[in-house]
Order: C-alpha cells, then structure tokens, then sequence
C-alpha cells in the first residue's frame, strides 16, 4: 500500500495555467522596420558629417576661368565659356538672375542696383557687349583681345569677392551689404585721415 500515496500525488488537480501569448509576424515586422529607418538615419548623419563645406561662388568662377583658357584658340567657345562663368557668379553672389536674361536686360536690372559700382557696371557692360559680338555677330577676335577679356572677367570676380569685414564695417546703415570696392575705399579714406 506504499504505492496508494505516490499514486495520489501524480494524479492530483492541477491549476489551470495561464495562456501562452502566440507572437504574430507584425511584431517582428515593426522592429525590422524600425532597425532599417535607424541605420537609414545613421548613414544620413554620417553623410553629413563627411560633406565638404561648399565652394565659394568667386572660387568656382576662377576655377571656370581658369578652364575656359583651353579654348582661347576659338574665340566662339571660348567667350560662351567666359560670360557663361561670369554670369553664374554674378548670379550665386549677387542673386542677379543674369543666366536667364539677355544682356540688355540684365545690363537694365544691373543699372538699378546698388550691387555693383558704377565702374564695374559699366566694365561688366562691355565685357557682355564684346563677348556678345563673338557669340551671336561672328566677330573673330584675335588672341590678344581674348585675353583682355579674360583679365577683365577675372578683375571682376577679384573685385566683388567677399572680403573678410567686422561687422560694423560690412554693412551699410541700412543694413544692406556695402559694395566691397565702396568697403575698400572707405577703408583707405580713413587710413589717410589717420
């Protein structure tokens, strides 16, 4: 009768077990999901931290200049090149939309800013004038006006480039950007005062 007691044990009621959670596939899904948009992200900030800072507008126009010189044998080319770079360098440091017009009307809009001075308006009128008589008129120039065209294009971008101002220098009253020659000028007035 030692067995009746073993017996007993083995066959006593149980408690009824909770349920079991079955996981369904969605779950597995979302985590999925949420590991790709983290490592989408991660590659997006490491892109970003690996992006050079931009080229300054008067760096690229030199760089074109610089380019352009392969075509100095051609003067067609070679003066759709040079105004081609100009014009977008005016266009990313002045915001003249000067790609998108013909030189008359962008020499109209450039008449009534204060962006450029007066000298530089009117040498930036030539310069579109003689590079336009090359492009559209057939005039063959020969290499020595090429390259006076080349210089002047070249004056201009050394000209407007930024120059490196305290703030109180840099800006007009108004608080518009002063001409960098006008900046410049100043400059040599008060040196002279001193």
């Amino acid at each position: 009768m030692t067995n009746a007691p073993a017996m007993t044990a083995t066959n006593a009621l149980r408690d009824i077990k909770p349920p079991v959670e079955i996981p369904s596939g969605w779950e597995w899904v979302w985590w999925t999901l949420g590991a790709v948009v983290l490592a989408a992200l991660g590659y997006w900030a490491w892109r970003e931290w690996q992006v050079a800072p931009p080229v300054p507008a008067h760096v690229r126009a030199r760089q074109k200049l610089e380019a352009a010189l392969q075509w100095i044998g051609q003067p067609k080319p070679f003066c759709i090149a040079v105004s081609d770079a100009i014009r977008q360098y005016l266009e990313e440091r002045f915001d003249f939309r000067a790609p998108e017009r013909t030189t008359e009307e962008f020499l109209h809009e450039l008449q009534a800013t204060d962006r450029l001075l007066p000298d530089q308006k009117s040498s930036l009128g030539e310069f579109l004038q003689a590079c336009d008589l090359v492009k559209f008129a057939r005039y063959e120039p020969r290499e020595p006006e090429l390259r006076e065209l080349h210089g002047s294009a070249l004056r201009l971008v050394e000209e407007t480039e930024p120059v490196e101002l305290p703030n109180s220098q840099s800006q007009s009253p108004t608080g518009e950007p002063q001409p960098v020659a006008a900046a410049n000028e100043s400059d040599e007035i008060a040196n002279l005062k001193s």
